[in-house]
């Protein structure tokens, strides 16, 4: 008699998880709707390259410049790093031909150098004389496409050290 009550209790079970299980779910998430997946989607990794306000009071208060952004042109196979210049004497420092910048993503391991062309020199723009409200770029070369937007970089000249940029 027990062993009755035991297998009728179990068969109960079997029959009736799936249709509570399904009834816990909803009727939203029972049937997918015209247009709608029933897997949910991959996350969104484009998202806006915004650079904290802090940070970005340091760059400002320190370094004489804002706006920086790490963009992929060229099919991704150059990353180009721009800012714009508020304060030109403080800002000199990223101009200067003594320094080699390097873009580094930390979590692949990988150090990007700007290419230096035989006719046309380094790919980046280091006039004598920076200009306020001017924007100002440098091109490092991502052969094999080993960054893609979305990566978060670093860019090291000399001492000057921005973290964390998103590659647009």
């Amino acid at each position: 008699m027990k062993i009755i009550v035991l297998l009728g209790l179990l068969t109960s079970n079997l029959v009736l998880y799936p249709v509570l299980a399904q009834a816990a779910q909803g009727p939203e998430k029972s049937a997918p709707q015209s247009g709608a997946s029933a897997t949910p989607s991959a996350p969104y990794r484009n998202q806006p390259n915004r650079t904290a306000k802090r940070a970005a009071a340091y760059y400002e208060a320190v370094w004489g410049i804002e706006d920086l952004n790490v963009k992929a042109v060229e099919s991704g196979v150059i990353l180009r790093f721009s800012y714009r210049v508020l304060d030109p004497e403080k800002a000199k420092p990223l101009s200067d031909k003594k320094f080699d910048p390097v873009l580094v993503s930390p979590e692949k391991g990988i150090k990007l150098v700007i290419p230096s062309m035989e006719k046309v020199g380094q790919l980046r723009q280091a006039p004598h004389e920076l200009d306020a409200g001017k924007s100002y770029w440098m091109a490092f070369s991502n052969t094999g496409r080993l960054l893609k937007r979305g990566d978060r970089v670093d860019i090291v000249i000399g001492t000057f050290h921005a973290q964390g940029l998103m590659v647009e």
